[in-house]
């Protein structure tokens, strides 16, 4: 049996990276100097905001950027900087209540991927919307990534992608279910009707699922179990760590993977993609987009195109030429200031949760022809 259970994970040393030290990454270049580490554990915090305050001050003393979500169920998020700051922000995260063995998967980029540091209190840390669903008491089985292909080959597996449609846009497992979703708010009713379709077949499910780091799949496989489901498993630290140990002969990934951070994508050793985002309507791009004659930096892709408004264009032209002026002097420019931002949240929201939709399915539609 290749399939190990949760209690099996957590007792591996293999899995439980010290903060003493920040190991290479497998095939990666080694002149890529910012250390990249994303990392969740569901565990009980009596009082999140508590912990917000240390948290924030341990990564902004580091020089570590990025976004740490923190719940009653416990954190999320990924961050990034020097080794000696990643080393320093994990040592004190493994001192927050339950997080002595926290997982944490390493990649490298070549330049800091992102501009400030939050640490944000959320209801959850990773939104589903469903009750009751808690990893720390069921979840599915974990396949570790060198048996991943043997199960996806299985001809009883039902392979599901839990990640929204713009990131199974740019890549997924060969043979994989996209559900379409928009947010994983929308994955428990997909999954449903998907289960009665199966069932109404003479089907009894027996559901493989996967998502970038693993964290979804933690809630979708609990979600699954509790609906009373018994053969459910999920890909052991997610795409990031199948395709940090797979080598690329080998593997069943097509594409490449989406990750929330300045790189965009990245593939097979963790390298670096070569998609980048469009600063207007958060589209990836590929080559091709850079090369339309509707793409102009920071201002509009083939994506957004002459959807947007006069006044919206010519402040994305004001940010883009900002940006490049304090590139020129070898700073970072972190656009407008929080109250400007929400000012103009407020005034554009309504307009940009109509463009969106529009914008998803030409991103859609773009990507898979």
């Amino acid at each position: 049996m290749y399939w190990q259970g949760r209690t099996a994970l957590h007792a591996c040393k293999e899995h439980t990276v010290t903060a003493s030290s920040v190991p290479p990454v497998t095939n990666t270049p080694a002149d890529l100097p910012i250390c990249v580490a994303a990392l969740y554990r569901f565990t009980g915090f009596k009082d999140p905001a508590g912990l917000r305050g240390p948290l924030l001050q341990a990564c902004e003393t580091n020089g570590v950027k990025g976004i740490l979500l923190l719940a009653g169920e416990g954190i999320n998020g990924t961050i990034a900087g020097s080794d000696a700051g990643i080393e320093a922000v994990l040592a004190h995260i493994r001192q927050l209540p339950g997080c002595a063995d926290i997982v944490v998967k390493f990649s490298r980029a070549p330049s800091m991927p992102f501009l400030r540091m939050k640490v944000r209190l959320k209801k959850e840390i990773v939104t589903m919307g469903i009750e009751g669903t808690d990893p720390n008491h069921i979840v599915g089985t974990y396949v570790a990534p060198k048996d991943w292909n043997a199960l996806l080959q299985h001809p009883d597996t039902i392979l599901i992608d839990t990640r929204n449609d713009y990131e199974v846009a740019v890549g997924t497992f060969e043979g994989a279910v996209d559900p379409k979703i928009k947010t994983f708010r929308e994955f428990p009713e997909w999954f449903r009707q998907k289960r009665e379709q199966l069932e109404a077949q003479g089907r009894k499910p027996r559901v493989a699922m996967f998502c970038t780091g693993g964290i979804r799949c933690e809630k979708s496989t609990a979600f699954a179990k509790a609906e009373g489901l018994e053969d459910v498993y999920h890909l052991e630290g997610g795409i990031l760590k199948y395709l940090e140990t797979i080598p690329q002969d080998e593997s069943l990934w097509r594409g490449e993977c989406f990750v929330f951070d300045q790189r965009v994508t990245v593939g097979h050793g963790l390298k670096p993609g070569n998609l980048e985002l469009c600063h207007a309507c958060r589209a990836p791009l590929s080559p091709q987009d850079k090369a339309s004659a509707q793409y102009e930096a920071g201002v509009s892709c083939p994506h957004c195109h002459g959807t947007q408004s006069a006044h919206n264009r010519a402040r994305h032209a004001e940010r883009e030429r900002q940006t490049r002026l304090a590139a020129e002097r070898g700073e970072t420019h972190l656009g407008m200031n929080m109250a400007q931002e929400r000012a103009r949240k407020r005034r554009l929201r309504e307009e940009e949760l109509e463009r969106q939709q529009t914008l998803r399915q030409k991103v859609l539609d773009r990507l898979r022809d």
